[in-house]
């Protein structure tokens, strides 16, 4: 690969100095996100550390005070992850696409809890556990019949000393504003708790959040447990345990229960931000103790006995049991060994999530697929696929759930699928996170030269005039449609007379980024008999949202999975291919496919971007500014999202920023709801708001949610370009970010490229290390020991 560019010098810009609210990278790192938290260069929360403190360093600007907002849709985490979808047609004018998301999800989520309460009986199970599993058992039945339990539950005699456990990174786009704000709270509410508010000394402009969290009656909910106010987005513990303060005076104490509880929940609301559905019971405890609760056991015991959260004992797996001794008591017998169990304490929105995902996906897989086709039929269609599509369409003829791995040339096996189903009738569809990125022509017919192509070098049946007949006059774009888009139901096939959706194959590609709840929504919505697909890269950034979907259904091995022996092309797809292992190679480029650039400090970072965006890409490779898509590790900093962006904008795009600091041919990111991110550009801005064009589709922001929603878009961050991918990328690796380097991160930032990489390099042997000894870090799940209960692992 070369190491310097085809390039020519010129004045240098200037490199716009981060906020004071900003952390650099390095800095991030140095703090400790969350409880086994998974906190990458981004910063969301996708990679933790080890050890450490509690850390705001995924929030934009950090919370300097308890009113200052932490963060937007738009800029979210340092690192937000993003999938950017779509955001639907013109025919839902009447209808915004966040609102029909919202909509479709609520009725969902009502069956949900349906099929749930269907289910539910008594619990028969635990006669054969003690010790904390049986004092933990006792104290659920107590909480479940009215009763307070008494028993410290989660107790553990003189523990053995351990680390202590970090808390979960802030990740605040999670919790930030719905992408449809909600009715405006009652002023007389607003002022009521902004009197509290200003008694206290807190900023009174918390008051509109503060009753969005808590509702009618929050001033009184305030001076009740004014660590109420941990509820509002951004305030941190120490802020709250301020405002007691100043509302209790010396009724206030670090042993006040109230307080115990609202931290509780608060942690468990921090790691579901880091990715987690649950957290383990010693690391909980843990965490509360580096919050100076001084006792921790009791403070989750009463936060279960309130209901504010969930305590669940999952069976650990374990080798095979050595056969023991026959025993000559019969009693000792009949009661059994003890399992080992792992204890876990979560949020119910999450553990209704995971369980309903389980539930859906075990009738999926457990369900006869549809009568749709003899056997020869998909025999026929395999034979005229390529070798690794044939094996998936084999596949899939006959399982309910298949999981489907590879990078992205591997779509096209998808398509192949897709096309075959058409071709025997079915009402097949596929499903994406993103709407731009990856041509969708790409997704229509095979790559031609491949390895795993038509020995014949043609598209076989599946060609071009068979893609008509199978699809229609209007190509394979006709069946694809955004996973928001599906189940709001702006596009896609609709639902049928039950509520499922109205199809018999779904295909869904970027599976890495479904989060526990939309996977529970999407495996309710099927409906019996259909087949389900889950398509890709497992290498990637995991899921905005909490949970692991895709590695966990990897993992569990419950259904069938088929790796795909389809090879990204060219030297980018060999350097991808190569970090997807833990091997850093040099390839051979002699087209300048990779380059290499290093740099010695963050303005000659900066420089060298700006140069090989607006000049030396476009003259030496051939791809325009607009087709070059840059990639850093965070949004704060002297070499983040912010500061490259605005000297990307004074080079290619000067202007004033007339509109909330945008100017028409600006480009931009679009989040239209929390994790979703939407590439585009400016096209103007008028009365009604700002004009966008995100991959063709035209979207108007109002006025009000254009700070909230919409930020440039020169460069991003890798979370928020996965599931994307551009002609040409240029990463950048300031020197501060080499302690937040992860293998993920580096696969996902490099694999955005197409045909020309260029790495801007100042992180030394950094990148080597990471690459081969920084793999992703577990979340903290439930979905595998759910499915095993349910499902026969698959051999």
């Amino acid at each position: 690969m070369s190491t310097e560019p085809e390039t020519t010098e010129e004045a240098e810009p200037k490199a716009p100095g981060a906020t004071a609210e900003d952390r650099t990278p390095g800095e991030a790192a140095a703090a400790s996100p969350g409880v086994g938290a998974d906190s990458g260069p981004d910063g969301d929360g996708d990679s933790g550390r080890d050890t450490g403190e509690d850390t705001d360093a995924a929030a934009e600007g950090g919370a300097a005070s308890a009113g200052e907002p932490t963060g937007t849709a738009a800029d979210g985490a340092d690192g937000e992850a993003a999938g950017a979808e779509g955001t639907g047609s013109e025919a839902a004018a009447q209808r915004s696409e966040a609102e029909a998301e919202l909509a479709a999800q609520r009725l969902e989520r009502e069956r949900i809890e349906r099929r749930k309460a269907e289910k539910r009986g008594p619990i028969a199970a635990g006669a054969g556990l003690s010790g904390t599993a049986a004092d933990l058992l006792a104290a659920v039945r107590a909480v479940e019949s009215g009763e307070k339990p008494v028993a410290p539950v989660l107790r553990r005699p003189e523990p053995a000393p351990r680390a202590a456990a970090p808390e979960p990174a802030r990740r605040p786009q999670q919790m930030s504003a719905p992408a449809v704000p909600a009715s405006a709270p009652a002023p007389r509410t607003v002022e009521a708790v902004r009197a509290v508010l200003t008694g206290a000394g807190a900023p009174d402009g918390l008051a509109p959040q503060v009753v969005a969290a808590l509702g009618e009656g929050a001033d009184g909910q305030l001076r009740e447990d004014p660590w109420q106010l941990l509820r509002v987005t951004g305030v941190r513990p120490e802020q709250a345990d301020g405002f007691a303060r100043a509302l209790l005076g010396t009724e206030c104490g670090p042993d006040d229960e109230r307080r115990g509880r609202a931290l509780t929940v608060w942690l468990l609301e921090q790691a579901a931000l880091a990715g987690h559905t649950a957290l383990d019971a010693p690391a909980l405890t843990a965490a509360l103790t580096q919050r100076a609760v001084p006792d921790p056991d009791a403070a989750v015991q009463s936060t279960l006995a309130e209901g504010e959260a969930l305590v669940f004992q999952d069976a650990l797996e374990t080798a095979a049991p050595v056969a023991a001794p026959a025993r000559d008591d019969a009693g000792d017998d009949a009661e059994g060994e003890e399992r080992p169990v792992r204890v876990l304490v979560g949020l119910e929105r999450y553990a209704l999530a995971e369980e309903s995902l389980a539930d859906g996906l075990a009738r999926v897989m457990n369900s006869a697929p549809k009568d749709d086709g003899s056997g020869a039929d998909w025999e026929r269609a395999a034979d005229s696929a390529g070798r690794s599509a044939a094996e998936l369409i084999r596949t899939v003829a006959g399982h309910g759930l298949v999981l489907h791995t590879g990078g992205d040339a591997s779509r096209a096996e998808a398509a192949a699928l897709l096309r075959a189903a058409r071709g025997l009738g079915l009402r097949a569809w596929a499903a994406r996170h993103t709407t731009g990125g990856a041509d969708v022509h790409a997704f229509g017919t095979a790559p031609r030269g491949l390895p795993d192509g038509p020995e014949d070098g043609t598209d076989g049946e599946h060609g071009e005039h068979a893609e008509r007949g199978a699809y229609g006059e209007h190509g394979a774009d006709s069946f694809v449609v955004t996973v928001a888009d599906l189940l709001s139901g702006v596009r896609g096939p609709g639902r049928d007379a039950d509520g499922a959706l109205d199809l018999d194959l779904l295909v869904v590609l970027d599976a890495p980024q479904l989060d526990v709840e939309t996977g529970a929504v999407l495996a309710e919505s099927l409906p019996d008999g259909a087949r389900l697909v889950l398509s890709g890269d497992p290498g990637v950034l995991w899921s905005a949202g909490p949970g692991r979907v895709f590695a966990d259904l990897l993992a569990a091995r419950v259904c069938p999975q088929v790796a795909s022996r389809t090879p990204d092309p060219g030297p980018v797809g060999e350097l991808v291919s190569g970090i997807g292992i833990g091997e850093l190679n040099q390839v051979e480029a002699p087209g300048k496919e990779v380059v290499i650039v290093p740099v010695r400090d963050a303005g000659e970072a900066v420089h060298r971007t700006v140069q090989l965006v607006a000049d030396s890409v476009p003259r030496a490779i051939g791809i325009p500014a607009e087709q070059t898509q840059v990639i850093t590790p965070g949004h704060g900093g002297a070499v983040g999202t912010r500061a490259l962006n605005t000297a990307l904008k004074e080079r290619l795009n000067p202007g004033p920023g007339r509109f909330g600091g945008f100017d028409p041919g600006d480009r931009i990111a679009y989040s239209p709801a929390p994790g979703r991110t939407m590439p585009g550009h400016v096209v103007r801005a008028d009365a009604e708001g700002l004009h966008l064009d995100c991959s063709g589709a035209p979207v108007v922001v109002p006025k009000e949610r254009v700070e909230q929603s919409v930020r440039p878009g020169w460069a991003l961050t890798a979370h928020q370009a996965v599931g994307l991918r551009w002609p040409a990328v240029v990463v950048v690796l300031p020197g501060d970010a080499a302690a937040a380097l992860t293998r993920p991160w580096v696969y996902t930032a490099f694999g955005r490229a197409e045909r020309h990489l260029s790495v801007v390099h100042g992180v030394e042997q950094a990148l080597q290390r990471a690459v081969a000894e920084v793999p992703q870090k577990p979340r903290t799940t439930r979905l595998p020991a759910l499915l095993r209960a349910q499902v026969p692992t698959a051999g």
